[in-house]
């Protein structure tokens, strides 16, 4: 067994809307079925009890190796504790070969678990060892090192569940919520709104205690020392305990609490100058410790802490006992669980050293060993949720706090006796103020319910029913597309809006193009979608980015299909068959939002049919107004869009708006047939978001396809009297429509210059020549840097046989360059006759022809 072609599809794609590794796996002719190898799979659930069943129910067919990949992959991920369960394996038309999807939660995560299942699969084979515990471990570290910490995981989870779109922007917890100009971020349990200053203040203990004190929030009384002996000189001041702590610190490092002697004063002095330059030394407040957690101006959430301890049984040792404590699932090494384990660090032998304890000693039953003197999660402590015990003078002195610091998702730190009374009279006090607190012990405390703080912080960043998302127009089909794109976004941008697109030509934030080159995929896509200043967007999604990766995006509102006809690219990546084809291309369809529209050219069955996968709304279009399904769908009262002789209609039910050809210059007054396609396909994604019928009037008025506007598609030039058309088309379809276009206008005499791609089938590059030879004088063959792997020679030879039986091109040359090809048919073209040069290299060749046209005869 062989794999290879390994993908991550990051997004909706054409197996399912589960992130998901793909690889292509080449299977032997035994592999194909596995019940042909002895005692594989008895050695392959000797190796892991946990995989379940290999054949589906119901399946009766063989087995295949690359089945067996899938289903080990999944149960990995699955015992490791990732929650997955989707995975598909499908054979291809090659024999022996099979496309395997595995979902992953963690796309590192899913990578190795394929790794891992080869090798478990290689050892059952081979009847040789395989450490199951150790591939375990593996892919749990992996995926605690990853996946994001419960904080910001509980206020992803919260987004979600609001239908917020979220990306990760780094393996850390910089997440982006919404859709261009509607995006926020956070990082952990700050957002974008968290002033820098007021984080410094936070950080600064001192200024905060005077700026709290200020507010008439009680706070400890104390000073910064910058000395050892200073440290002392303030602790014999304040008269009692003391707390010695830095100034800039957080997570309780360096703190050392209720101390009194010089001895314990100077070494806490020590451990927290290890921190910070300053250090703090404050009245001690006795009672418990109180995380507070403010969200705007409201308490969301309250939690008693308690320091890391265990309870004897005299029986076991302490080290024995904090070891049973560190067995619970809940408690991890970091933050991505949630609780700590405890550290039996030199903090913690000192604090015992203060009890009369050694980690080896065995402690009375019920007596109750304190390993720290701080009661932070990180360091092992655990919490009680008391929110609903919390006295509202307390919860107000809280909010306080927070608004005096400035901060819009605040922890503050309180020590009294109890959360029932007023801090004023308990004589409690607020001893910190936190930054990006962490959420933890309110999410799942150790005691007591958890609360929605993910959610409270969402409904702070976003009002209610907002979901942070800009339009998104998906535009998908053989041609016409980038035509589309450029016509939706302008009319888009009619009501001043900016259309961030992507089209093959490039992605564009407003007029400004920000990449060039072909970026019709996802990955060009999230740059629009990650860009500040998009209103909208207007994505060209080709087949290949489907492929690749998975859409950009887990919903659009559009959804637009201009055609298949025969399709192209047909034998690359798998997809042989225009059936095939139409599937990848219904990806965008499937994922339109409910409420949404997909925009369906009813003239090509393929297409039409893929109104049974639309979770939305249909708006059919088709020049023939009486297509026997736009006629049903209209008299069910839904949207069509078609051609009556001069106008463009757009009819819904008993309202009917008319759109004169002669005011959309694309279709040059509809003489251009798959122009006034492309503009009914745009007509109907404007009209699906709403715009205003005038400003799309205004819209298809002031869009013309030049050079500039839309290149390569369909452009003209005046050549001393003769008509040039530049195109990118380059398939059967696309030759096709384009030489019915040509027929409109008038000329004496017409010549083509063309190329073919080389990744095209044969019978696609023979095909495009048949239907140019039925309709030119002339054909200049040209082969240049569109070979695409094809040996020199080959691709005009298959052009040439198109040509056999032509019944029009009585001449026919072979030219090496495509500016040489050029060259030659400019050299021969005559005033009123007319040349169509189908381009490759388009930027370059149209700015070529500009010249040419502007050049004195």
């Amino acid at each position: 067994m062989e794999v290879s072609r390994i993908r991550a599809l990051r997004g909706p794609n054409l197996w399912s809307r589960n992130t998901a590794i793909e690889a292509v796996v080449t299977c032997s002719e035994t592999e194909c079925a596995i019940d042909g190898i002895a005692d594989f799979e008895a050695h392959l659930r000797a190796r892991l009890p946990q995989i379940g069943l290999l054949r589906p129910e119901g399946h009766g067919g063989a087995v295949s190796m690359a089945h067996v990949l899938q289903v080990i992959a999944l149960a990995l991920q699955a015992h490791a504790g990732c929650p997955v369960t989707f995975g598909r394996t499908s054979a291809t038309a090659e024999p022996g070969v099979y496309q395997v999807v595995v979902e992953y939660s963690e796309e590192e995560v899913g990578r190795l678990a394929l790794e891992l299942a080869e090798t478990l699969i290689e050892a059952a084979r081979q009847d040789l060892p395989f450490d199951l515990p150790q591939a375990l471990a593996r892919l749990r570290e992996q995926d605690e090192d990853i996946r994001l910490g419960p904080s910001t995981g509980s206020i992803v989870n919260a987004a979600v569940a609001r239908g917020i779109p979220y990306h990760r922007l780094t393996q850390g917890s910089l997440v982006q919520f919404g859709w261009g100009s509607r995006q926020r971020r956070i990082q952990a349990a700050e957002t974008d709104h968290t002033s820098a200053i007021s984080e410094s203040i936070a950080q600064d203990k001192d200024l905060t205690k005077m700026l709290l004190d200020a507010a008439g929030v009680p706070v400890p009384m104390g000073r910064s020392v910058d000395s050892a002996e200073a440290a002392w000189e303030a602790a014999q001041m304040l008269a009692g305990p003391v707390v010695v702590k830095p100034r800039d610190g957080s997570q309780g490092r360096g703190v050392a609490v209720n101390i009194d002697t010089r001895e314990r004063v100077l070494a806490a002095y020590e451990a927290a100058a290890q921190i910070s330059d300053e250090v703090i030394v404050e009245r001690y407040i006795p009672g418990h410790d109180f995380r507070l957690l403010v969200v705007g101006q409201t308490l969301v959430a309250a939690a008693r802490r308690d320091p890391p301890q265990v309870t004897g049984d005299g029986l076991h040792s302490i080290a024995e006992l904090v070891e049973q404590v560190n067995t619970d699932p809940l408690r991890g090494d970091g933050h991505a669980t949630s609780l700590t384990k405890i550290r039996l660090d030199d903090i913690a032998l000192g604090v015992l050293q203060k009890q009369g304890y050694e980690p080896a000693s065995v402690p009375p039953a019920g007596s109750l060993v304190v390993l720290r003197n701080n009661a932070n999660l990180s360091t092992g402590g655990s919490a009680t949720d008391v929110t609903d015990e919390v006295h509202p003078e307390m919860a107000a002195r809280a909010v306080t706090a927070a608004r005096m610091i400035g901060l819009d998702i605040c922890g503050v730190d309180v020590v009294a006796e109890s959360v029932h009374l007023p801090l004023e009279a308990q004589h409690g006090g607020v001893v910190e103020v936190n930054a990006a607190p962490g959420l933890r012990m309110h999410l799942t405390p150790s005691f007591g319910k958890g609360r929605a703080v993910g959610e409270a912080i969402i409904g702070q960043m976003f009002a209610d029913g907002d979901d942070a998302r800009i339009p998104v127009v998906a535009v998908s089909g053989t041609n016409g597309k980038t035509t589309t794109v450029r016509l939706t976004a302008h009319l888009l941008g009619m009501n001043g809006r900016c259309v961030g697109m992507t089209n093959s030509d490039g992605v564009y934030i407003g007029k400004r193009r920000i990449d060039a080159g072909d970026c019709s995929g996802p990955r060009s896509a999230r740059r629009v979608l990650l860009h500040p200043d998009a209103d909208a967007a207007v994505f060209e999604t080709a087949r290949g980015g489907v492929l690749r990766e998975g859409l950009a995006f887990d919903r659009c509102d559009v959804a637009v299909v201009t055609n298949l006809g025969m399709g192209d690219h047909l034998g690359l990546g798998h997809i042989g068959t225009i059936d095939e084809l139409a599937r990848v291309k219904q990806v965008i369809v499937q994922y339109v939002r409910e409420g949404g529209m997909a925009v369906l050219n009813a003239a090509d069955p393929l297409v039409a049919a893929m109104a049974g996968a639309c979770p939305g709304r249909i708006t059919y279009f088709a020049t023939d107004g009486h297509h026997p399904l736009l006629a049903t769908h209209r008299a069910q009262g839904a949207r069509v869009v078609y051609r009556d002789d001069d106008a463009i209609v757009a009819a819904e039910g008993e309202q009917v708006t008319r759109l004169p050809l002669a005011d959309i210059p694309l279709t040059l007054g509809g003489r251009i047939g798959f122009q006034v396609e492309n503009a009914m396909a745009s007509i109907a994604a404007a009209w699906a978001l709403g715009l205003d019928w005038t400003l799309i009037r205004a819209g298809l008025a002031s869009f013309v396809s030049d050079a500039g506007t839309v290149p390569g598609r369909f452009n003209i030039f005046d050549y001393r009297g003769a008509t040039l058309i530049a195109d990118y088309g380059h398939n059967p379809d696309a030759i096709q429509a384009l030489a019915q276009a040509v027929q409109s206008l008038p000329a004496t005499r017409r010549s083509v210059v063309i190329s073919g791609a080389g990744d095209r089938r044969d019978e696609d590059l023979r095909q495009q020549t048949e239907i140019l030879g039925a309709h030119f004088d002339s054909v200049f063959l040209y082969e240049d840097q569109c070979q695409r792997g094809r040996a020199d020679g080959e691709v005009i030879a298959l052009l040439r046989q198109g040509l056999k039986g032509a019944t029009r091109s009585r001449h026919i040359e072979e030219i090496r360059g495509e500016f040489a090809a050029i060259d030659r048919a400019l050299e021969q073209i005559q005033p009123g006759e007319l040349c169509l040069i189908l381009v490759d290299q388009v930027e370059a060749a149209l700015d070529y022809l500009a010249r040419q046209a502007a050049s004195p005869a």
